[in-house]
């Protein structure tokens, strides 16, 4: 692991082959230490999943600028409209001159279509995007856990699903990635404040999440999880009794 900024403890650590990272422990009051992850995979077109919010540009500016010239960056892409997941999508347009915003069709339409300084690249449900040794996959998940407009990412070659609110972890002092168990701290977490839709929905999404095998789960707060993710995935779905 990579400290990339010592006053707020920003730092990068690899997760998969050619994606990483970057995490910020921040203390939210009322809900204790948290963290905002963004992921950044390396390719030719390389692609960053979650923006930072908008205050919180400069420190991941600054991380991202560690593993490559920000300029290059292709993607900049999230998973649905909120302010952690592309808060600094137009500052980010900004400094890199060649990007655009990569979302699902939904969101294109509803919001980014007007909310960002460049149209959008919008995602169909199941296609794939060739960016150089990798690719991803977008599955639209809506209101999985909340928003019409979600839907996640799938790195295919290392099996890494970007997988957003799901799996949701307080704590600011986790490892970057974990084979430990994850389901209990994010779903004590979730009662705590319940961030799902619960849609009827769900349990369908999950299952088709999981029939992908992952074995990396980038999750956007909290450690990332390594191991057979599909068990992890029917598990949540058993637990939100769906």
């Amino acid at each position: 692991m990579t400290i990339t900024n010592r006053q707020s403890g920003t730092n990068v650590h690899e997760v998969a082959d050619g994606i990483y990272r970057i995490n910020t422990p921040v203390a939210i009051e009322g809900a204790g230490g948290f963290s905002f992850n963004q992921y950044l995979i390396l390719d030719d077109e390389p692609l960053l999943f979650h923006t930072g919010l908008r205050r919180m540009f400069p420190l991941v500016q600054e991380a991202v600028s560690s593993l490559l010239p920000v300029g290059k960056l292709r993607y900049i892409a999230f998973s649905h409209v909120e302010a952690d997941e592309c808060g600094s999508l137009n500052e980010w347009l900004a400094v890199a001159p060649q990007s655009v915003p990569l979302c699902g069709t939904v969101a294109a339409m509803v919001s980014i279509s007007d909310l960002a300084d460049r149209a959008p690249r919008a995602l169909a449900d199941s296609e794939l995007l060739v960016l150089g040794r990798h690719s991803v996959r977008w599955f639209d998940t809506p209101h999985l856990p909340h928003a019409w407009e979600c839907g996640l990412l799938r790195e295919e070659r290392t099996a890494t699903l970007l997988c957003g609110d799901l799996l949701t972890q307080g704590g600011t002092d986790l490892p970057p990635v974990t084979e430990s168990d994850v389901l209990g701290p994010s779903e004590a977490f979730r009662q705590q404040m319940d961030y799902f839709s619960h849609t009827k929905n769900a349990r369908a999404m999950l299952e088709r999440l999981a029939a992908t095998k992952p074995t990396t789960l980038a999750c956007m707060h909290g450690s990332v999880w390594r191991g057979d993710g599909a068990s992890v995935l029917r598990a949540l779905a058993d637990a939100l009794g769906v």
